[in-house]
């Protein structure tokens, strides 16, 4: 006796979809700003009312925009965006237990960070073991100009984008909603001290961004919360792009003096973490 089976689902409109996605993701497409539907029809051998119907209802769905001067198609923001978040979900995957470890090796408080804007949102911590201890950041946003996650966040930026995010952002208040409770009384800072600001301006941001990008490390001292410390390292993906900031921040009292040899390490961390999203 033979078990009938449950049809096949149809995925031959699904593979064309997923055909005319990658046709627009190409080379041409990309350099020329999308493709028209004659094109389209011609490079896929297909028939052009049918790939006319099909790319209107991709771009009805956000998957695709369609240039109103053009009438070119190109991949849409919903794509980019599901795209992202897929990106950001493996990313919080991969970094959690190398939070852990490094937490457990430094035995300070350790944050996976990335730039929203004009600031820094905090996706990870992992708890210092010590009582007396930084705060836990997580889901908590600081203006990135006042961060060393925030900075190196922005060190692979070119010159005229990052003036253009300084004019918009270099003023914003260091923390955006309620400031997360500490039970070490570490006061978060309206303004850092003269002594230690490090960002005054749009020159000495280009400056500290300078120094990033050949120590491959950003310190914190005092800037943020009087008596915190910290260090910050870029994480790449695969094509190398600076994708989150690792973050350890400490009591001053505790690892003031050995701050480089921190930053060092986070770095060591940040890269081992890029790694695994397929960095070189």
């Amino acid at each position: 006796m033979t078990t009938a089976t449950a049809p096949r689902r149809n995925s031959s409109g699904l593979a064309r979809d997923i055909e005319l996605l990658e046709l627009l993701s190409s080379t041409e497409a990309v350099e020329a700003g999308g493709l028209g539907v004659m094109r389209v029809a011609q490079l896929t051998g297909r028939d052009k009312a049918i790939i006319s119907r099909t790319l209107a209802t991709l771009a009805d769905a956000g998957l695709l925009d369609r240039d109103e001067g053009t009438l070119n198609y190109r991949l849409g923001s919903r794509l980019y965006a599901i795209a992202g978040r897929t990106a950001e979900t493996r990313m919080v995957r991969e970094a959690r237990p190398a939070l852990r470890r490094i937490a457990q090796m430094t035995r300070e408080t350790t944050h996976l960070c990335v730039l929203r804007g004009g600031n820094v949102l905090t996706l990870l911590s992992e708890l210092s073991p010590h009582e007396f201890r930084t705060t836990g950041w997580e889901g908590v946003t600081t203006a990135a100009w006042r961060t060393p996650s925030g900075r190196v966040l922005l060190s692979d930026w070119d010159s005229a984008s990052l003036a253009e995010w300084y004019r918009e952002h270099g003023h914003d208040t260091a923390i955006v909603g309620p400031v997360p409770p500490n039970a070490a009384g570490f006061a978060v800072l309206t303004a850092p001290p003269e002594s230690k600001a490090v960002v005054t301006d749009l020159p000495s941001l280009q400056e500290e961004l300078a120094r990033i990008r050949s120590n491959g490390y950003a310190l914190l001292d005092e800037e943020l919360e009087l008596g915190v410390v910290g260090a910050s390292a870029p994480v790449r993906d695969f094509s190398g792009r600076i994708v989150a900031a690792l973050n350890v921040s400490a009591p001053k009292v505790r690892i003031g003096d050995r701050l480089t040899s921190l930053g060092r390490y986070v770095a060591a961390g940040a890269r081992e973490l890029s790694r695994s999203l397929g960095a070189d």
